[in-house]
């Protein structure tokens, strides 16, 4: 064992470490692997307190995986560093993550909490990676946290972090479809993001998510096609590809009308005249119609723009351009897409492939576009065979009456070659070639024969099959031909080309009436050591020749019927039966016998040899489902274009006047300086006013920040610089929005610019907010009654960007209060009214809503016992863990006591009730295997050793849920029974009520806001209105405690969750009418959501 280490040292590299090469090391398989010891020096240096071991340490684990070595054991011991606060080591931290929080689920989940601190880093590269590694645990339960963390990184002011959760968008839409509608929102806001590193990863967003949602588009359109040329290359291809499906559903199509001119043309052969002249008469009203074809100036201004990246360095973004035009283009203008497609025949093998696949379908239609580049298509002999056989397609495809004679040169130098697919796909490029070129059929044929005498019993075998199909067209003047294949039925072994010559022979054999019957004979005493295929064609040739030379040929067509009628292949022995009865006459032989020569000796069509890409122009080029000739999972269909051009005005944008004023001076020189020089003079209208500020103001933001991408220490400096910028225009912004709040005060509701921006993203936001003020009506409508997730995610992402803000401003309201239209300050204590007493049922038992009334009229400090919290077991919910008929007549209910459990004070007491209601005694009654999931801890009840028939028995046990609602799982044994029972946790069971005063309670609110609050609205029921109602339905919905409150119409409770202690606090304001909001704050944001949904339900039914 000990020269298992010096062995990976000797290779130097990271082994030298102390690390081995298990990949190399020959004692790393079987019993002399160290598997128990692996990587324990790393996982002693990543518990050093020393950062640069723990940064030596990563390096070597990042190392590991991207040399493919299995690093998941170490997830422990690096999930424990992910709160370093060295930022090089978080980087790589958080690299770990990404690759293996997928698979060790558990262990991400107990971190989650320090991956939302992660989203409040002054570091963007962190901000993102948190991120990243947030939207890799494929967990359902935090799906709540990943939809907060994607609207908070949405609204943040670095782009990386705004394109990052742009790629979080489809992780949480595969993990959670029903969350669309929300997940929609954030793409419409990103979609109006100008910065060029977002564009490309929200419009892959909506490509996944939302591909039938085009009326998000329209407002983007323009500005999508005038980013595109500084787009990232992936981001271009995704923009490409969707802006190709828009533009088929939002324009006419430009070749219209020679496709009319082409259905004239290929008019029915026979008609009268008076049917021609109605016919011409309805084609020139039609054309008449359609003749003044104007192309749209977004489709011009789209062609135009992407145009220069047919120059691109990235095969995939030329390919996309090359489809686009292929699609989009007029004729005319298609052209320009073949010298760049011949440029990346120089490419590796990989792309030739593509690319090559795709020319082929567009040789088809569009031959004229290659033929300037024939010799590119010329084969060498250093192509895999793969890529031979797409540039003989295409080389057929080209092949016309002027350039045959040099294609079928180059033919007959590909036949000598060594590769003898590439030599078979040449022979039947040379039929195809004779098919569709008429004066070359002769040439053809005649070297085809020639290749009969070929040594490569392959090469003749293709040309039988060829020829076979050639001769159909006219076999009359070929006897010859025939005769000489007949021959080669000696020497060929192959199968088909048997098959093919017998085929021949029984088909034409009036031609050669001498010949044929020897033929016959030869085959008959080799039929039983023939392949089938070959028998079947000697059976059909005897029952030919049966019926043309019955002489001659009936006794060997007998003897070759009852050889067929015992062979082993069933289709053989039934197609001897068959064609006995057929042929031979007999007494019970029906009707079809008189009709057995019309049946075999009918005229047979010649075959058409066919392109395979000839159909495959429906599938959208440069895509897979084109790639592989079959609709592949996600492909979106190209549209057909519509009869009618839609309504153009609604990709018009409308620009505040301050920017028309501003940028009037650079309008100008764009007019008389365009960027491209051969662009002059068509962009006409396109130039639309929209267009040109964004331009401009990306001009210093946009270029930069897509090259953020490139380096870190960029990012970094970009972030800075965006930090101080930030800084600078906060004073500037603040003074702004105080002189426009007045103005507001009635439009706001639907949308607000988002402090703390920088440079232009400032100018963007409250263009953006003068926008929505307009539709604020229709806004506020919508989104206060059918959805509040648009206020919750304002609120989060202006919480947390103003940072600053709420240092300076400790007493401001939360900005979601804003949306109301009268403002509430909690804090004029003037208007102070205690709440009313509210009437109080008679009762036996004090309810828990009766002594949190009591709390909430007294203005003192002093905190109630919790013992007084705990309610009556009447009032508590039960629930069923085993059903009397699963248990065999024992019944067990549980309910969640809301007393501490006396052992445990981090476990959640669960009160039992077992009842037999059997006619035995049941004994030994225990909990057996606990088997909750990882953290979970239970702590069994003691056992019950005798329970009589009719009898009830009461015990506590104690789980610790480590906050989270998943089930945990045991065994309920008896002396002779095992049941399987599972007690899953409402969110309202898992915290224990706290209790705190005013003050307290505010202070401790300052400090979870941002993502920790979830704030709803909801409209409250007439029975639950009254004081008492609504603290009775919050505490029976979670086990929480009042808190004196100052305000008549707020409600505030506080609790704490048992496992972890993070505070829970509950706000519940009544606003005018029956509307109220409630607000959550708690770090567990898992928990917080759920809350809301379980205490609106409470609220509401």
């Amino acid at each position: 064992m000990a020269a298992s280490p010096a062995y990976g040292e000797e290779k130097g590299g990271s082994s030298s470490l102390g690390e081995p090469e298990y990949g190399h090391d020959p004692a790393s398989g079987g019993i002399f692997s160290s598997d128990y010891k692996r990587h324990d020096d790393l996982k002693e240096m990543l518990d050093s307190n020393k950062d640069s071991l723990k940064l030596e340490a990563m390096k070597r684990i990042v190392a590991m995986i991207a040399r493919g070595k299995n690093a998941s054991d170490l997830f422990p011991a690096v999930v424990k560093n992910v709160a370093c606060k060295n930022i090089e080591v978080k980087k790589l931290v958080y690299v770990y993550l990404v690759r293996y929080a997928e698979e060790q689920q558990d262990l991400a989940l107990l971190s989650i909490s320090t991956f939302q601190r992660g989203l409040k880093d002054p570091n963007q590269l962190i901000r993102a990676s948190a991120l990243r590694v947030l939207s890799s645990i494929r967990v359902p339960i935090i799906v709540p946290i990943m939809m907060l963390a994607i609207k908070e990184a949405a609204s943040d002011m670095s782009p990386y972090v705004r394109k990052t959760a742009a790629h979080a968008i489809p992780k949480l839409y595969s993990l959670d479809s029903d969350q669309k509608d929300q997940l929609i929102e954030v793409i419409e806001k990103l979609l109006a993001d100008k910065t060029t590193l977002v564009a490309g990863s929200v419009v892959m967003a909506f490509e996944e998510v939302c591909p039938e949602r085009i009326d998000l588009i329209h407002k983007n359109y323009r500005k999508l096609c005038n980013l595109l040329i500084d787009v990232e290359e992936w981001g271009q291809v995704v923009i490409i590809n969707m802006l190709t499906r828009y533009a088929r559903t939002q324009f006419l199509s430009p070749n219209q009308n020679e496709s009319l001119l082409e259905e004239n043309t290929e008019k029915a052969f026979y008609g009268s005249e008076e049917e021609d002249a109605k016919d011409a008469k309805a084609e020139a009203a039609s054309l008449a119609k359609r003749k003044p074809y104007v192309m749209d100036p977004d489709h011009r201004l789209l062609l135009r723009n992407t145009k220069p990246l047919l120059q691109s360095r990235n095969a995939a973004v030329v390919m996309a351009v090359a489809q686009l035009y292929f699609h989009l283009a007029p004729k005319a203008e298609v052209g320009v897409i073949a010298k760049a497609l011949v440029r990346l025949l120089r490419s590796h093998s990989e792309v030739q492939y593509v690319v090559l696949q795709n020319v082929a379908t567009m040789s088809i239609k569009r031959r004229g576009m290659f033929e300037p580049y024939l010799k590119s298509f010329y084969i060498r002999s250093t192509d895999p065979t793969q890529i031979k056989i797409l540039k003989l397609e295409v080389l057929t495809n080209l092949a016309n009456e002027t350039n045959i004679s040099t294609i079928l040169r180059e033919f007959q130098t590909y036949i000598r070659s060594m590769d003898k697919d590439f030599v078979a796909a040449t022979i039947q490029a040379i039929g195809r070639c004779a098919t569709n070129i008429g004066k070359v059929r002769d040439t053809c044929l005649n070297g085809l024969v020639q290749l009969l005498s070929n040594r490569d019993e392959l090469v003749v075998a293709e040309s039988v099959v060829v020829i076979k199909k050639l001769l159909q067209m006219q076999p009359a003047q070929h006897s010859e031909i025939i005769k000489h294949m007949a021959k080669l039925t000696d020497n060929i072994q192959v199968p088909m080309a048997r098959a093919s010559i017998l085929w021949l022979i029984g088909e034409y054999c009036e031609h050669v009436p001498k010949i044929a019957p020897d033929v016959l004979r030869k085959m008959a005493k080799s039929f039983t050591n023939e392949e089938d295929i070959v028998k079947l064609q000697v059976i059909n040739l005897a029952a030919k020749l049966y019926l043309t030379n019955s002489k001659q040929s009936k006794l060997l067509t007998q003897y070759v019927l009852n050889l067929a009628k015992y062979d082993q292949n069933y289709d053989i022995r039934d197609r001897a039966r068959f064609i006995r009865q057929l042929i031979v006459p007999t007494e019970k032989s029906g009707a079809l016998n008189k009709y057995a020569k019309k049946l075999f000796l009918a005229q047979k069509p010649a075959p058409i040899l066919e392109s395979s890409f000839k159909d495959r122009d429906h599938f959208q080029l440069g895509s897979l489902s084109h790639l592989l000739n079959a609709k592949a999972v996600g492909y979106q269909e190209l549209p057909d274009w519509p009869d009618e051009a839609p309504d153009p005005s609604v990709r018009n944008v409308e620009v505040p006047e301050w920017t028309k004023c501003t940028s009037r001076e650079k309008r100008k020189e764009k007019v008389e300086k365009p960027f491209y020089s051969d662009s002059e003079g068509e962009s006409g209208p396109t130039e639309s006013a929209d267009s040109e500020p964004e331009s401009g103001s990306e001009e210093n933001g946009s270029s930069s920040s897509s090259g953020s991408s490139s380096s870190g220490s960029e990012e970094e400096d970009e972030e800075e610089e965006e930090d101080d910028s930030g800084e600078q225009s906060e004073d500037k912004e603040e003074e702004e929005e105080e002189e426009k709040r007045p103005k507001r005060k009635d439009k706001e509701g639907s949308h607000k610019a988002v402090l703390g921006t920088a440079g232009s993203e400032e100018e963007e936001e409250e263009e953006g907010a003068k926008k929505a003020k307009k539709k604020a009506p229709q806004g506020r409508k919508g989104r206060a009654e059918t959805s509040s997730e648009a206020s919750t995610s304002e609120s989060s992402s202006s919480g947390s960007d103003s940072g600053s803000e709420a240092e300076t401003k400790p007493r401001k309201a939360p900005p979601s209060s804003k949306a109301s239209s009268k403002e509430i300050s909690l804090l004029d204590l003037d208007d102070f009214t205690p709440p009313p007493p509210q009437p109080i049922p008679s009762s036996s038992i004090i309810s828990t809503s009766l002594v949190t009334d009591l709390e909430g009229l007294t203005l003192t400090d002093t905190s109630l016992t919790p013992t007084l919290l705990s309610p009556a077991f009447s009032a508590v919910k039960t629930y069923e863990l085993l059903h009397r008929m699963a248990g065999e007549g024992l019944a067990v209910e549980y309910c969640f006591s809301r007393r501490p459990f006396p052992s445990d004070p981090h476990m959640v007491a669960v009160q039992i009730q077992i009842s037999n209601n059997t006619d035995t005694e049941v004994k030994n009654l225990r909990v057996n295997e606990p088997k909750p999931l990882s953290g979970m801890r239970i702590q069994e009840f003691p056992e019950i050793e005798h329970l009589a028939p009719g009898d009830t028995a009461t015990v506590v046990m104690g789980i610790d849920f480590c906050d989270s609602t998943q089930a945990a799982n045991f065994q309920l044994c008896t002396h002779t029974r095992q049941f399987y029972v599972s007690i899953q946790p409402p969110v309202g069971e898992l915290m224990a009520p706290v209790f705190m005063s005013e003050n307290e309670f505010k202070k401790e609110q300052g400090k979870l806001m941002g993502m920790s609050e979830i704030t709803e609205k909801l409209t409250l029921p007439e029975k639950c209105r009254s004081d008492h109602t609504i603290v009775q339905q919050v505490t029976s919905a979670a086990n929480v405690g009042r808190v004196p409150c100052g305000a008549s119409n707020e409600y505030r409770f506080a609790a704490k969750t048992v496992t972890s202690g993070s505070l829970v606090l509950i706000t519940l304001e009544r606003r005018e009418g029956s509307t109220a909001q409630l607000t959550i704050n708690s770090e567990k944001m898992v928990i917080g959501t759920m809350l809301v949904k379980d205490i609106i339900q409470a609220l509401t039914q």
